[in-house]
């Protein structure tokens, strides 16, 4: 019998959990945990989200996650962040002020600029997702033959150039979609609300986990 890799969801107070959650248990076996202990033992994880840069990181804080979070990453333990999980990544944010966010990936969050007439802002919506050259982004979206993902929000992260994995365009602006660096991934989209396309990224990510 084929033992499924655990896979912690971090609950710090915002995000998609449990829709993200049937999304994986199709690939692994799930657990949605705000419990440092739990986080600790888990062969991957994952961190969620909806809502502003500030409350993502205080939300960490405040239940001590931050740096169980940084140790299990430095330690080689897959991460997936998903829109703001992703964003959380980065090294700073500057949604409601200046914020430091797990440093993860060299880089900053800010606002997408001012869009054209006629362009609605925030994001809400389909978009194409273009993988890059760099490398990861090949095994993040293997398999995947129509790249269109479901994406809401109006900050944008900004990594260093080699770490994109891949963009899109928005309003005739093109900005990164994905990031990843050895173990650390982040997409700006979220593939549990994204159809086959979603899916088959999530089960792209957990087949990069060893046991």
């Amino acid at each position: 019998m084929k033992i499924l890799p655990h896979i912690v969801i971090v609950d710090y107070g915002v995000g998609n959990l449990w829709s993200l959650s049937k999304a994986l248990a199709q690939f692994a076996d799930v657990e949605i945990t705000e419990e440092r202990q739990r986080i600790e033992k888990a062969d991957a994880i994952i961190l969620p989200g909806v809502g502003t840069f500030k409350a993502g990181m205080e939300g960490l804080a405040v239940r001590g996650l931050t740096e169980a979070i940084k140790e299990r990453a430095r330690a080689g333990v897959p991460v997936l962040g998903i829109c703001l999980g992703a964003q959380l990544l980065l090294e700073r944010g500057h949604e409601f002020g200046e914020q430091d966010g797990l440093g993860l990936i060299k880089g900053e969050v800010v606002q997408l600029p001012a869009m054209p007439p006629g362009v609605t802002m925030p994001v809400i919506g389909w978009q194409e997702v273009v993988p890059t050259q760099q490398p990861g982004a090949a095994a993040l979206f293997a398999g995947i033959t129509n790249p269109f993902f479901y994406f809401v929000h109006s900050y944008m992260f900004v990594p260093k150039e080699e770490s994109v994995l891949a963009k899109t365009t928005y309003g005739g602006y093109q900005y990164a979609a994905a990031l990843g660096e050895k173990n650390i991934f982040g997409v700006q989209f979220h593939p549990e609300k994204s159809g086959q396309a979603g899916l088959k990224l999530l089960e792209n990510f957990i087949r990069s986990i060893k046991q």
